[in-house]
């Protein structure tokens, strides 16, 4: 990227957000903090009102807009395959506010990138993943659960546990929304528990605003959130032999149960994994029938020969 194009972006930059550090412009345009300083010097002389804090960053003077921003052809196919991918990620309800949001930004592309779109827009698709009969209901609460954390708003919610099944009454103050393992979590503050817990969006069955309102202030983000979880969680490392034969069958869901890592020996693949749970994992297995070896750990192959016992039992 040259100097002209660096300074444009830098400016968009600047209006996407209230306040924007240094080293954030420096590792998202890979230049140093020095480049950035000048940068932004020349932003100043050029007649940008750029306004610089120490220790909290750069902003612009209140009000100070540019112009619409030009698209490049690849940007422009980027935001078409972003829009396909959202239609089913995010769910019918979301999903309108999403493409409501691209059709403002459309109307800025060039006549040459708009007649792009059209030609190219029947030629991706998005097929709907196997999760697709809760995302009706992942959706309203997504959306539900955003405009609460957004108005700092507490919600009491009905809520169906797992494991086992139970339905519970819960005030939650919502922090932050995570996408994992193809669903979509919510992690509050519990006033029932008095503690932070994580909940799969799908799971609730009821939810509604109270006239109770929370500060942010006295909650963690919820990146030290999950980092926090993510060190208290047991983690087992879990070692599979599989035939290269096999190896296709595994290809998508092994990312859902921890991959980590695999190594060829012979005709045969070693794969590595660190997963939480051993009733989770073990149930996946099941599904590959005689694709997988489990050489460790030990707990693992004594919990898949109970299992196959309980089903064997079940079928007589």
């Amino acid at each position: 990227m040259n100097r002209i194009d660096r300074l444009t972006a830098i400016l968009t930059h600047l209006q996407s957000k209230r306040t924007v550090r240094a080293s954030e412009l420096a590792a998202r345009f890979e230049v140093s903090l020095r480049t950035i300083y000048r940068d932004v010097r020349s932003l100043e002389e050029s007649g940008v009102p750029v306004i610089g804090e120490a220790g909290q960053g750069y902003s612009l003077v209140e009000g100070y807009r540019l112009p619409p921003i030009m698209f490049s052809r690849e940007e422009a196919l980027a935001m078409l395959v972003a829009e396909k991918l959202m239609e089913k990620a995010l769910g019918e309800q979301t999903s309108k506010h999403f493409n409501n949001a691209l059709i403002k930004i459309k109307a800025v592309l060039k006549s040459t990138e708009k007649d792009l779109l059209v030609e190219v827009q029947d030629t991706i698709k998005v097929l709907k993943s196997s999760s697709s009969p809760n995302m009706n209901q992942s959706s309203k609460a997504f959306q539900f659960m955003l405009q609460a954390i957004s108005d700092k708003n507490v919600v009491a919610t009905t809520y169906v546990t797992f494991d086992p099944e139970q339905i519970t009454e819960r005030e939650l103050e919502p922090v932050g929304m995570f996408h994992s393992y193809e669903q979509w979590y919510l992690m509050a503050f519990c006033r029932m528990r008095r503690d932070y817990r994580t909940f799969r969006l799908d799971r609730f069955s009821k939810f509604r605003f109270t006239d109770i309102s929370y500060s942010t202030a006295k909650h963690p983000s919820l990146q030290s959130y999950l980092d926090k979880v993510a060190g208290e969680q047991k983690l087992h490392q879990i070692v599979l032999e599989v035939p290269d034969g096999s190896l296709k069958y595994l290809a998508n869901s092994k990312y859902n149960n921890g991959f980590v890592s695999e190594e060829k020996v012979g005709e045969r693949t070693v794969m590595t994994f660190m997963n939480s749970s051993i009733e989770g994992f073990v149930r996946w297995v099941i599904s590959l029938g005689d694709m997988v070896v489990i050489k460790k750990p030990t707990i693992l192959r004594v919990r898949l020969s109970e299992l196959l016992n309980e089903i064997k039992q079940m079928q007589e």
